[in-house]
């Protein structure tokens, strides 16, 4: 093997394949929590590295001489960065990259700063390391691997694919339909290795850009028909109660349903949400609902709460798709004579909202160019949520009625540093600074909240307004689940890991009763409910979510990641647990059944999104919306524009 290595010149080969090999590996057991259940999976870690170090590193031996070198140091630096860029995400979004999460990047970088850089270690310098031994290699072999002309890039291409395919092989054996079937990428990255997901990835990215090209009017009907036979019928009870109001929504950034009636040092966390919980009579509040968001985050849950449809299995249906054709709740309310506004401290371009507002039907759009953006008033992503709120009331006074509108909050956003003066609520104790935080800056929304709805009643809206509030994503990862262990009393299982998935939601309704509602629920199930109190019935309308005060509502609640939760089950990662013991199910039968639902769902409304569908879908009554008649560009700077043309 010496001999022929010398001869072939592949001695920096087999040291570059080696250390990316081990590196690699390091890494999954390190950073990731692939959820290694059998000896397969084991041995499947180790291998799979392997197949991609040979296969990339491989086109180095097209190369003579010198140019080999450095096109494998060139190679082995450039699949080094792409392990330690998923490393940082995963750090926070226990989720690996893909080709539509680097066009989010490019479309909100320069705003990300904070957060990537409170993901980093010094200790990081591990995952360059070896890229640094192999340039003292090359330079030590410099000699002896130059005279080398022979180039063995058909064995070594070879070896690559037989070892993939065994790969390949083994995995289906431990998860049939590995390819076509799962939406979790933590399997692919389990059985193919980090590398071989980045291709995977792009391919199927292409399949899903090619699906809009080819769709045709004739694929809406198989998804007309599944969607209205999974209609459920609005409660007669809550029917029309809130016709003609208001509505406003408010995005409670990162706030996870645990918060709610949690103290700290005896004091409440969130004293105003909890006392709309415990004391409010017109107020719904939803103690089993979960965020269904994807790799778009809030975006995501923006996109659920507006269409009632799910979010993209990979990337943001904000930057991906906003070129579709959307039927959404602002654009269906335009029949009854609402206005609809967006109200965010962020600059419009932030996840590309400048345009997916326009294809929602969002008349009007105010950004940080309608905000005083000074640096007390801003953190993080934007404007500081008191200030927010503040200076958006007259904007929001002046609209014409009704309007339905929403309010995205910053001030609650990973790491959840707060700026001194801020509040004087005290940090956790529980030796992990991020989620210590995490208690002052909800403290910090809660306040806002509370001087919002005070704004709303000394401005005369509160009586005829209905107040969506919800939280978008989770705040705390399970990289800090030993923290959460002391926050929550609870062993992170992966049953207790699903149920941290819920957020809250309080739906206020002048003129109703309030109680807490108990049903499993989640994003996509807002929009229907909120359209049937508004007196809107959506049998017309292609929406994945069930009225949640419908009698009929469904309660199989899909992750994005294909798995589910219900009253009866949950499945995580493939296994099935009984709820509410969360011990594995015994038969498991009816969990498969809810599965198969549960995937049903999120491919048509995949089918929907990914193709374009609602294009050739047209309700009784709907207008179409046309992006192209919304401006959201600030009166003072369509003035200097006109200004300066002339």
């Amino acid at each position: 093997m010496k001999t022929f290595l010398q001869r072939n010149g592949l001695r920096l080969f087999a040291a570059a394949t080696i250390l990316l090999w081990i590196k690699t590996y390091a890494a999954y057991l390190i950073e990731f929590k692939l959820g290694i259940s059998n000896v397969i999976q084991v041995i499947l870690l180790f291998i799979n590295p392997l197949s991609s170090s040979l296969f990339f590193l491989g086109f180095a031996l097209l190369f003579k001489r010198r140019g080999r070198k450095i096109a494998l140091i060139g190679i082995h630096f450039l699949m080094s960065s792409l392990l330690y860029a998923n490393i940082v995400y995963y750090r926070f979004f226990n989720d690996f990259i893909t080709v539509p999460t680097l066009m989010q990047a490019k479309v909100n970088g320069g705003q990300l700063g904070d957060s990537v850089f409170s993901l980093m270690s010094p200790f990081d310098i591990f995952y360059f390391a070896d890229t640094i031994l192999l340039i003292i290699l090359a330079m030590k072999l410099r000699k002896a691997d130059e005279k080398a002309e022979k180039k063995p890039f058909k064995v070594i291409m070879a070896a690559s694919i037989v070892v993939f395919l065994l790969n390949l092989g083994a995995a289906e054996i431990d998860r049939p339909e590995l390819l076509s079937r799962t939406f979790d990428r933590n399997y692919l990255v389990k059985y193919l290795g980090a590398y071989n997901f980045t291709v995977y990835d792009i391919i199927q990215n292409t399949k899903s850009n090619s699906q809009r090209v080819f769709a045709n009017s004739n694929d809406i009907t198989e998804v007309e028909n599944y969607m209205k036979a999974t209609y459920d019928e609005p409660n007669p009870d809550y029917f029309g109660k809130a016709k003609g109001m208001n509505v406003v929504y408010i995005s409670l950034e990162s706030l996870q349903d645990f918060i709610i009636n949690y103290k700290i040092d005896g004091k409440e966390v969130t004293p105003f949400l909890n006392s709309l919980v415990n004391e409010d009579s017109e107020t719904l509040y939803f103690d089993h609902f979960y965020h269904q968001t994807g790799q778009g985050k809030t975006s995501d849950a923006e996109f659920m709460m507006d269409n009632s449809l799910y979010p993209l299995s990979q990337g943001s249906v904000f930057v991906n798709n906003a070129q579709n054709t959307y039927q959404s709740a602002p654009a269906i309310l335009k029949q009854d004579g609402y206005t609809s506004a967006a109200f965010h401290g962020n600059y419009k371009t932030f996840w590309n909202r400048n345009e997916m507002f326009k294809a929602i039907g969002y008349d009007k759009f105010f950004d940080a160019d309608y905000y005083d953006m000074s640096e007390g008033k801003t953190k993080n992503y934007g404007m500081k949520d008191k200030p927010f709120f503040k200076e958006s009331m007259p904007l929001l006074t002046g609209l014409k009625q009704p309007f339905y509108s929403k309010f995205i909050t910053l001030s609650n956003h990973f790491p959840f540093q707060m700026d001194s003066g801020d509040t004087e609520f005290p940090a956790g104790n529980f030796d992990d600074a991020v989620v210590d935080n995490y208690f002052q800056s909800a403290h910090y929304m809660d306040e806002a909240i509370e001087q919002f709805f005070t704004d709303l009643k000394k401005s005369g809206l509160y009586d005829n307004t209905v107040i969506v509030m919800y939280g978008d994503h989770y705040g705390i990862s399970e990289n800090h689940n030993k923290a959460l262990e002391k926050v929550t009393g609870k062993e992170m299982t992966d049953y207790n890991n699903a149920d941290m998935q819920q957020v809250p939601l309080f739906i206020h309704v002048p003129g109703i009763e309030g109680k807490t509602v108990s049903k499993y629920s989640g994003d996509v199930d807002v929009a229907p409910t909120l359209l049937h109190l508004l007196g809107k019935d959506t049998k017309n309308y292609l929406m994945s979510g069930s009225d949640i005060l419908s009698k009929e509502h469904r309660e199989v609640i899909p992750f994005r990641n294909g798995d589910f939760v219900s009253p009866e089950y949950y499945k995580i990662d493939g296994n099935c647990y009984a709820a509410p013991s969360g011990e594995p199910a015994v038969d498991s039968t009816k969990c498969e059944n809810y599965s198969e639902q549960a995937k049903k769902e999120l491919e048509v409304s995949d089918q929907i999104v990914n193709s374009d569908l609602l294009r050739f879908y047209n309700p009784p009554g709907f207008k179409k919306i046309n992006p192209a008649e919304y401006d959201y560009t600030h009166p003072d700077k369509k003035n200097e524009e006109q200004q300066t043309k002339k």
